[in-house]
């Protein structure tokens, strides 16, 4: 006949009860104290960032596998993409266009292209009210999943040279986009927004083609990841760079 329990076997003691609402307690502290500091806060913001971005390089290979293994950016608008228009120059200023070709893909959720560190502010759809200045993300121009070292995006907050600005880099504030060529050579600085507040060399997130996401700073973007990117071959006419180069567009 089995034995019924005890009430020091079935429950727990005053004792025991005040332990663990002291480790709670404890716990609880530590947990507030840690986002309590700047670091911390700006730390979260970049891991909730990157989560989002491998969100999006997630929509960018749902999208290709419905389109031949083919991103938006090397697909012809006939086929869903916008490659006609890449065949020009100048293309900064559609490169919306981009992210609204995949709106099913990235769950109809404008808000997943908005970075909680960037100061813009997510659009309610992708249709009435969707355009540059709703987005934190540069693409990467003919990036693919069949080169895991492309780069698909990234954070829109990288300039030119070795001196991070105090602005947006190649991002103008007026969502007008930019179209650039740069240099596997580099070089390039993430400027002073967004995740390198508080990091006076620079620091951003990156997403390749093989949907990995990597926390970079300026050094490590010049020195691993540029040189590593197959250079873009399929420049517009008279636009092509004198040194191999990856062209990104920015919002």
């Amino acid at each position: 006949m089995k034995q019924k329990a005890t009430r020091a076997q079935s429950a727990f003691t005053k004792i025991e009860l005040l332990a663990v609402i002291v480790v709670v307690g404890l716990l609880g502290f530590v947990l507030v104290a840690f986002v309590a500091r700047p670091w911390a806060r700006r730390e979260a913001l970049r891991w909730s960032c990157m989560h989002q971005m491998r969100s999006i390089g997630i929509a960018h290979l749902v999208w290709s596998g419905d389109h031949g293994d083919k991103f938006p950016s090397e697909e012809s608008v006939s086929n869903g993409g916008w490659a006609d228009l890449l065949t020009n120059a100048n293309q900064g200023a559609n490169c919306w266009t981009n992210y609204a070709l995949m709106d099913n893909d990235l769950g109809s959720a404008p808000s997943v292209l908005i970075c909680p560190a960037d100061e813009r502010t997510a659009a309610t759809n992708f249709t009435t009210d969707f355009n540059n200045t709703h987005i934190s993300y540069f693409v990467g121009v003919n990036a693919d999943d069949h080169h895991p070292q492309s780069i698909v995006i990234g954070d829109r907050n990288l300039g030119p040279g070795t001196n991070p600005d105090h602005n947006y880099g190649f991002s103008p504030v007026n969502g007008a986009g930019n179209d650039v060529a740069i240099p596997i050579s580099g070089p390039v600085s993430w400027s002073l927004k967004m995740h390198s507040a508080g990091r006076p060399a620079g620091a951003g997130n990156i997403v390749l083609g093989d949907d990995s996401g990597e926390k970079v700073t300026t050094a490590s973007f010049n020195q691993t990841f540029l040189p590593n990117a197959p250079p873009t071959t399929n420049w517009p006419a008279a636009h092509a760079p004198d040194t191999p180069s990856i062209r990104l567009i920015f919002p």
